[in-house]
């Protein structure tokens, strides 16, 4: 009897599932390296500037949450540079991924000049937000210093997405691993030290190492041995299709992260309708979950990738399975994170700060924020995985429902109108990440059964 005959087709869905786990996590580790070693500069910013002065970490943390939505907005934007890699690369069109990349890197320096120009009315818009004036100007003066590296983070972003859909993450990792020393040493340079620039010399430090890693992503693609291969430096063949492409994925990619990180950042702001140290003690713990988060960020673009090869080869089944490899692979970990977090809490809350004060605000809602955890990295993940298949406006609206409409307006109730205090922030957040993760799964269901093609 030929024993072909006898291969179970449940065991070999299995066994085809076991290999997509093992081909995204070995893509996902480096690439949520490469993503936590960017927040270890924010960490390590935090950090310092928190033992500094802890009215200097309050002009920090409102900073960072307007600074983080300019960024993310960017980084949105330019997200459809790895999915039309991926594509092309699935296709064997190689020579359109370096018009793809000098394309999305025009894209974005323009976007993150726009940004470094706004945020030159950051004293105004926290004046407008009701602070008192001297937390209104100490956060107006960092956000206009972190947003002047926003051109060179985007840069940065931009080429490192391009080296990730040509399953070369390793690059980006070791860039960010110097940029953190770079940034270590020049945070004790000006934050303390001489010149004593508390938050600001925090956000100088961020800055300066943001140019640096561009330069450093840029020379490394331009300098690769088979850069002629991908046309990195060749005729720019259908430059306007591809930017055209590029934009349509964008816009929707850039709302839906700035809806997202533009709903964090009003829970920070709420914090600090609380006072300046749940601000900061919000901010904290908002880290320590980022930190947990850039696993789904790996484990999302390795998805994308994944899944927008597959496209490209119009191999539908493999789509799928990279589709629910990927949300069990972070299911798994994130349960992990926060069985340690709720294990850990003291520990790591004083890796931010010795003040009894602020420690009293962070451990109770460090503990609110592990149960966030596997639901929120499902959400991310699962929009990875519809962003690979091009599907950006319907999950750009299902973030809208879940993060703007049902988790700031429970955040804010919660925070604000109970005794619940900063914890009913984390709080909030589970109602709007639970609802997310529950609605892009069953988008991802409904597109998994459509036809699929590359766009």
């Amino acid at each position: 009897m030929n024993k072909t005959n006898l291969i179970n087709p449940r065991h070999e869905n299995l066994v085809d599932f076991r290999d997509r786990i093992g081909a995204i996590t070995r893509l996902a580790v480096p690439v949520s390296m490469a993503r936590l070693s960017m927040l270890v500069l924010v960490m390590v910013d935090m950090a310092m500037t928190g033992h500094f002065a802890t009215t200097e970490l309050a002009f920090y943390s409102l900073a960072h949450a307007v600074h983080m939505v300019c960024m993310l907005i960017g980084v949105g934007m330019l997200i459809g540079t790895a999915v039309l890699s991926a594509q092309a690369l699935g296709a064997g069109a190689h020579e359109e991924c370096g018009v793809i990349w000098r394309v999305s890197m025009l894209h974005a320096f323009v976007l993150g000049c726009i940004f470094a120009g706004l945020a030159q009315a950051g004293v105004w818009f926290y004046h407008q937000m009701g602070y008192e004036t001297g937390l209104a100007d100490g956060a107006g003066d960092v956000v206009a210093v972190l947003n002047f590296g926003l051109p060179g983070q985007l840069v940065y972003a931009a080429s490192i997405l391009f080296l990730e859909a040509l399953n070369r993450p390793g690059p980006g990792l070791v860039i960010m691993i110097a940029a953190n020393f770079v940034n270590a040493v020049l945070n004790w340079l000006l934050i303390d030290g001489d010149i004593a620039l508390g938050a600001e010399g925090a956000a100088w430090a961020t800055t300066i190492s943001r140019w640096l890693i561009a330069a450093a992503a840029v020379i490394y693609i331009l300098r690769m041995k088979d850069a002629h291969k991908f046309n990195i430096t060749g005729r720019l063949d259908e430059w306007r299709n591809i930017g055209k492409k590029l934009r349509h994925l964008g816009y929707p990619l850039g709302l839906a992260q700035g809806l997202e990180s533009a709903a964090f950042a009003s829970l920070t702001l709420f914090a600090g309708h609380i006072s300046g140290q749940a601000a900061g003690g919000f901010q904290i713990v908002m880290t320590v979950v980022a930190f947990c988060f850039m696993a789904a960020i790996g484990v999302g673009t390795a998805t994308a990738v994944h899944v927008g090869m597959a496209i490209g080869r119009r191999d539908q089944r493999q789509m799928i399975l990279s589709g629910w490899a990927g949300l069990f692979a972070i299911t798994i970990f994130m349960a992990m994170m926060a069985v340690a977090i709720t294990l850990f809490p003291n520990a790591l809350a004083r890796i931010f700060t010795d003040d009894p004060a602020l420690l009293a605000i962070v451990v109770p809602t460090l503990l609110v924020g592990a149960i966030i955890l596997v639901c929120d990295g499902a959400q991310g993940v699962l929009m990875g995985a519809l962003r690979g298949a091009g599907d950006v406006w319907v999950p750009t609206a299902l973030h809208l429902c879940s993060f703007l409409l049902v988790m700031v307006p429970a955040a804010g109730w919660l925070s604000l109108r109970t005794s619940l205090g900063t914890p009913g922030l984390m709080w909030g957040t589970l109602c709007g990440v639970t609802l997310a993760a529950v609605l892009l799964a069953g988008r991802f269901h409904i597109i998994s059964k459509r036809p699929i093609g590359r766009l």
